[in-house]
């Protein structure tokens, strides 16, 4: 039974009934969905809850070393099962470190249970399988914002307390364009499939994709857990996203490297998740490098839950997309997220912040904080934010974007300062510079129904008090 952390407890473990009425009812019309509550903003002082109520789990000093139960460092043995028996074994006596020794270990699907921390041990890899079969049978997840059953993510947990990927060795997912990433093209149509079933109402169980279709799974996916810490481990070669909790609570994130450029190769994506730390990460990805989501159209509404209460901290965001993005699916809604003392840019990085919302996705962003970022080069805009992007203005959901401060940001280049597009009937509100400086943009912002102020912010050398100035 996958009961113990049912939506139903996930809403009961969140902060009661301010966090109730926000969510509202699962049959809320699409016109209403999403909408924020009438509150203007935490502030910083909002960082102190977020780090009372996120908290590493601790183990058991026990060690289950894998080769004692017949895992082989050979590069080529499958030791998947053997990795199973030390996690049950793990789980069974308690909880402790489950460990991955120096040496090269070829593995399938690893999926933990509570009370388990995967300890991959300096000069250790984990080199999982290319081979699809080794991810089935399939189980819960989500598909860009939507429920399906499909392929295991490489590393996953659902319903589980207590549980940890930690150590400095490598999880190298093995992906390449000879496999994984070339289901890029032929997912396509199983992603239309899948939305269209969600739109159908059609039940989760039912929409089992898996063998003979083409929906990758992400690297590590926790669904529905509590107490999670993933720390130190360098990832390599995701077949698609790299850390991907979802309807998870007290997250902690921290000295993670991911090297992981193929498409679709996010980093780390929170989806529906509350109370998460990312730190110390170095991000190197062929897609956004954080991305916070809340699920997609149909499914986003009747799950219902947003991402909030967010720290990112400390963190370096090199490649390739949004170094900080919200969406794009998002219609559940982002909420609460702090942003502090990052170093931004490359010749390959696209946007600093990147909110990617539209009437199709809906949901709303609302108290976004970033202060004290380093960014160096950029490609395109600093910050973007343009509803009529994609699908455009074609479907029944108005986003709402609002009070979001940039402060103490310092930008050496980037092709343009803002793209920023609302609607009329939904303006992007009180949207503030403080203490800002743009030094070498390259062309004109563009901006259209956007509520913007600006104190001691200034563009290629000239103080900027009025939006027409960057025009």
């Amino acid at each position: 039974m996958h009961d113990k952390f049912s939506r139903k407890n996930f809403l009961r473990l969140g902060t009661g009934a301010a966090l109730a009425t926000a969510l509202g009812s699962a049959s809320t019309a699409w016109a209403g969905a999403g909408t924020p509550g009438p509150d203007t903003g935490p502030g910083w002082g909002h960082v102190g809850d977020i780090l009372r109520n996120t908290r590493p789990p601790r183990f058991r000093p026990r060690d289950f070393l894998i080769t004692a139960f017949g895992a082989i460092a050979d590069g080529t043995t499958d030791a998947t099962d053997a990795i199973a028996k030390a996690i049950d074994a793990c789980h069974r006596s308690g909880g402790g470190r489950v460990v991955v020794p120096p040496g090269t270990f070829s593995t399938g699907a690893i999926h933990l249970q509570s009370n388990v921390n995967l300890h991959v041990s300096d000069g250790a890899t984990l080199l999982f399988s290319t081979d699809p079969a080794q991810y089935l049978p399939v189980v819960l997840t989500r598909f860009e914002g939507a429920e399906c059953m499909n392929y295991s993510p490489l590393i996953y947990a659902r319903d589980c307390e207590n549980i940890a990927v930690t150590g400095t060795g490598t999880l190298d997912g093995g992906a390449t364009w000879d496999d994984w990433w070339s289901w890029v093209g032929p997912s396509s149509p199983d992603a239309q499939a899948l939305q269209q079933m969600a739109e159908d109402g059609v039940p989760v169980k039912d929409r089992v994709f898996g063998a003979g279709h083409f929906l990758r799974a992400a690297f590590i996916e926790t669904q529905s857990c509590r107490n999670v810490l993933i720390e130190d481990v360098t990832i390599l070669r995701s077949p698609f996203w790299g850390i991907h909790p979802v309807l998870s609570r007290n997250i902690t994130v921290r000295g993670v490297h991911i090297d992981s450029r193929g498409p679709n190769n996010d980093g780390i994506d929170p989806e529906s998740s509350q109370y998460v730390v990312i730190r110390d990460c170095v991000l190197d990805c062929g897609d956004d490098c954080i991305a916070i989501k809340s699920g997609r159209g149909a499914d986003g509404l009747r799950v219902n839950v947003p991402s909030e209460n967010i720290l990112i901290e400390n963190c370096t965001l090199n490649i390739r997309y949004g170094a900080i993005t919200i969406g794009s699916e998002m219609t559940g809604g982002v909420r609460n997220v702090f942003v502090r003392n990052c170093t931004v840019g490359s010749p390959n990085l696209y946007f600093g912040l990147y909110i990617k919302t539209n009437s199709v996705r809906g949901g709303y962003a609302e108290n976004i904080y970033l202060d004290n970022l380093q960014i160096s080069n950029l490609t395109k805009e600093v910050v973007s934010c343009n509803f009529y992007r994609s699908e455009g203005d074609t479907g029944p959901l108005t986003p709402r974007v609002r009070n979001v401060e940039l402060r103490n940001i310092t930008v050496g280049h980037a092709r343009n300062a803002f793209s920023m597009f609302g609607y009329p009937r939904s303006p992007i509100q009180d949207f503030r510079l403080i203490d800002c400086t743009f030094t070498s943009i390259d062309d004109v912002s563009e901006i259209q129904d956007v509520d913007m102020s600006f104190r001691n912010f200034t563009v290629n050398g000239q103080k900027i008090t009025d939006p027409a100035q960057l025009l």
